[in-house]
């Protein structure tokens, strides 16, 4: 890769990132309802997803992102978020401090099934990447980069989704904010599902 496909690739990304989407919904709605460290697991998540299309882009399985199982994922996806968002939707009317807790591994599915399931994702690393980068040619080095470089831009401009809602979240201590809170990510949350089912 030469240094003018990195910085093009790193902007594309961090373009496509910036734009919310159900990824940063989910990413705001787990910030707001459990705080940052349970929106940074949904990031990791977020990443693998990431990371899965890499792998699949570079290793020519095309066909692969084309099968039925992504537009399976995407359903499933988006009814976990449906259903995680009824939960906590629910918990707001119970005792607050129990109204945030999920499973991490809960949030770290929100991130990695959005992504499997988000067209975007795909047509970005299936049909977009190539435009950077000559995968019939690419390296270990040059995976290791792109790498990198959706660590750094995914990864950095979710971070500033998550912080800025976390922010927010700080300002709200009592249990009548908690409830609120927690209904609003619960809400986000199923708007989310909903979203990502309907999407083409």
């Amino acid at each position: 890769m030469t240094i003018a496909s990195m910085i093009a690739l790193f902007g594309a990304m961090v373009s496509l990132a910036i734009i919310p989407d159900a990824s940063t919904l989910a990413v705001v709605a787990r910030s707001l309802g459990s705080g940052l460290s349970q929106a940074l697991i949904t990031i990791t998540g977020i990443l693998a997803g990431d990371l899965i299309f890499v792998l699949i882009a570079v290793y020519g399985l095309a066909s692969v992102a084309d099968s039925n199982l992504f537009i399976l994922v995407k359903y499933l996806g988006g009814a976990y978020l449906v259903w995680a968002g009824i939960v906590l939707w629910n918990s707001s009317r119970e005792e607050a401090k129990k109204t945030t807790e999920l499973p991490a591994r809960s949030n770290f599915l929100f991130g990695l099934l959005i992504t499997l399931g988000d067209p975007k994702a795909i047509f970005f690393y299936i049909s977009f990447l190539p435009v950077f980068v000559d995968l019939s040619r690419i390296s270990i080095t040059d995976l290791t980069i792109i790498i990198t470089l959706i660590i750094i831009a995914v990864g950095g401009t979710k971070l500033t989704y998550a912080c800025l809602a976390d922010k927010a979240r700080i300002f709200f201590k009592s249990p009548q904010s908690k409830k609120w809170m927690n209904t609003i990510a619960g809400c986000v949350l199923i708007v989310s599902g909903v979203f990502l089912i309907l999407k083409d």
